[in-house]
């Protein structure tokens, strides 16, 4: 450290945390590798490998966004299957009564 100069503020990485907790509730195979990257990112930050800490947030948000479109196509399917076997109940009850 050279006299006069304030110490270097360490630089703000987001770690996507929020993001991989989120994904948990939807795809959890895929968020639990988001978490783990998300973990990683405030230590790599602490010791200085900006670098490191940078790929880390990266993978998290990643697998994060993985696990989201997963989670949320998986809730599309569940929903539109559930709205054709519906109707098609209705419409094979429907014509047993004519």
């Amino acid at each position: 450290m050279q006299p006069g100069y304030p110490p270097q503020q360490p630089q703000q990485i987001d770690n996507n945390m929020t993001m991989s907790i989120v994904a948990i509730f939807l795809f959890w195979p895929l968020a639990i590798p988001a978490i783990i990257n998300a973990s990683k990112v405030n230590p790599l930050i602490q010791q200085g490998d900006y670098a490191g800490a940078q790929a880390a947030a990266a993978e998290s948000k990643k697998w994060s966004k993985w696990a989201l479109i997963a989670g949320l196509a998986w809730i599309a399917i569940i929903v539109v299957g559930c709205c054709l076997l519906g109707g098609l109940a209705g419409l094979a009850g429907n014509s047993g009564s004519n």
